[in-house]
């Protein structure tokens, strides 16, 4: 099973790459789980860390209407 994140090659989540990020956010601002993602445990991981330091930094919302 191929994800996003081993299509484009990316090996490393950075904080900063928002439209990234926001591939992994639903409509409400959730986090999208691993199941519907496809991503393997270190991969969400890593988006997850990633997600929530965007959002302490201010560049995502913790919430959306």
């Amino acid at each position: 099973m191929s994800n996003i994140l081993t299509q484009n090659d990316i090996q490393h989540i950075d904080y900063k790459d928002i439209d990234l990020l926001k591939q992994f956010i639903n409509p409400h601002g959730r986090i999208i789980a691993r199941a519907k993602s496809g991503l393997t445990a270190k991969q969400q991981r890593s988006v997850d860390s990633a997600i929530k330091r965007a959002r302490f930094m201010g560049l995502l919302p913790y919430v959306q209407k």
